[in-house]
């Protein structure tokens, strides 16, 4: 069942939602085949070993891919248009770690329709990205007059 979307104007400040994904092999490698990133950091252990990550890292992109999830599928939700996203990212996420994605709203723009949003993921205790983002979200219809 489809979740329908949600109004600007039901939205708040403060107002949050949180994401769960464990990154694994099957992932990682599905995720270097749609991206075409075939960097053997992401894929080769004896190579990801030489580096100074010691040991093979997920993507940076798939991380933040699963800011897009959230974003699309939650908070905002769908309906919502992602407009732009500033990302940092802090620590390296390893094949096994479950990734905890965070969105919360931190601004409401009624005139252009905008809704920011402070955005982390993390890693048990360690943040491992963090990003802003700012999302286009339709306003409640107004019903016609017959």
């Amino acid at each position: 069942m489809d979740k329908a979307p949600i109004p600007l104007e039901d939205f708040h400040l403060g107002q949050s939602a949180e994401l769960t994904r464990i990154v694994d092999d099957e992932t990682v490698r599905a995720f270097a085949e749609v991206s075409g990133d075939h960097n053997p950091l992401h894929l080769d252990e004896s190579f990801a070993r030489r580096t100074p990550y010691r040991g093979r890292i997920a993507h940076g992109a798939l991380i933040a891919s699963y800011l897009s999830a959230l974003l699309g599928n939650e908070l905002p939700g769908p309906g919502s248009i992602f407009v732009s996203m500033d990302l940092g990212f802090r620590h390296p996420v390893r094949i096994g770690d479950t990734v905890i994605s965070r969105a919360e709203v931190t601004g409401i723009d009624l005139k252009t329709r905008m809704i920011e949003l402070a955005c982390t993921c993390r890693v048990g205790d360690t943040e491992v990205m963090t990003a802003r983002a700012s999302v286009m979200v339709r306003t409640r219809k107004r019903k016609s007059a017959d």
